[in-house]
């Protein structure tokens, strides 16, 4: 434990730049336990002030910015990454892009405490077309908050009580690494057995699509993209839009007597394939999950006639 400690007070602005970077950029480093203990380290006075805050907030803001600009210049497949290594890549995009509509610029605050938002925030606010000056304005107000709170914690119970806050120091970075085990531990069990639920979805091809098209039977294709993966590529002609959180509301006037088929831009089709049991449990047997999704789709490269659905209440 000592060994934590050392390169704290040897490196501590250093060390603590390199992991708020690593931590803020995607990968998942205890950044906030290992700046409470540079907040402690501050308070016992073994680490200085300003180069702590100066470290945590540069590393912070250069993270983001590199997210804000792969958002402007290369839109869905930056977020489409992010979905791949989230918890719910399904969902994420839409929630982070539901906390923009309702809160505006202020969304950037706001996700540096919400567990899951504050890497997908970034790239969003470059891909829904938020100006540079704003960005940085609340980004920066943002940051500035987190890392605030996160090593003036460390420090007021360093400074409150010296002899266990030297104790702390020793323990916080172990703690962190221990957190880092337990989560990655959670996300590998999570992704196993969502993967497992949805590799039973019923799944269709383009292929099989475009054979049913040219034979004319009529298919209603929903498109369960987020607004902001709309705008970045254009979906299925003729198709509706639904968000999956609302599927199960509208689900009442979809017809159950032609094929419904999903599509998305997730990883493994996974809000087609979680959409496709969902209306197959509610009794719709020819619902089905385009395999590959909106990128199969345009990779296909074939025109066909689509033979437009009516929707009506049931």
């Amino acid at each position: 434990m000592d060994f934590f400690t050392d390169i704290l007070h040897r490196h501590g602005a250093l060390v603590l730049f390199g992991v708020v970077l690593a931590e803020q950029l995607g990968l998942p480093l205890p950044a906030l336990p290992l700046m409470a203990a540079a907040g402690v380290l501050i308070g016992t006075g073994h680490l200085g002030l300003f180069p702590a805050v100066g470290a945590a907030f540069l590393a912070t803001l250069l993270a983001d910015w590199l997210w804000y600009v792969a958002g402007q210049r290369r839109g869905r497949p930056v977020l489409a990454l992010l979905c791949r290594i989230a918890l719910e890549p399904d969902t994420c995009v839409r929630r982070t892009e539901h906390v923009f509509r309702t809160h505006g610029p202020r969304a950037l605050v706001l996700a540096k405490f919400v567990p899951g938002l504050s890497t997908i925030a970034p790239p969003l606010a470059g891909v829904v077309g938020l100006g540079p000056v704003l960005f940085f304005l609340y980004d920066a107000l943002g940051t500035g908050l987190w890392v605030g709170s996160g090593l003036g914690l460390g420090y007021a119970f360093g400074a409150a009580a010296p002899s266990m806050a030297a104790e702390a120091a020793h323990l916080t970075p172990i703690a962190g690494l221990a957190m880092v085990t337990l989560l990655a531990g959670y996300v590998l069990a999570k992704a196993w057995r969502r993967r497992v639920a949805l590799q039973r979805a019923p799944r269709m091809t383009v292929a099989d699509v475009v054979r049913k098209l040219d034979a004319g039977e009529p298919i209603l294709f929903v498109d369960l993209r987020s607004e902001a993966e709309q705008r970045a590529e254009p979906g299925i002609p003729g198709a509706r839009s639904i968000a999956i959180e609302e599927l199960a509301a509208q689900a009442g006037v979809l017809p159950k007597d032609r094929e419904i088929v999903f599509y998305c831009a997730c990883p493994d089709d996974a809000s087609s394939a979680k959409a496709t049991l969902m209306l197959r449990r509610l009794g719709f047997e020819r619902a089905w999950a385009l395999k590959g999704g909106v990128t199969a789709w345009h990779a296909r490269h074939q025109p066909v006639r689509l033979v437009p659905v009516v929707v009506e209440p049931a």
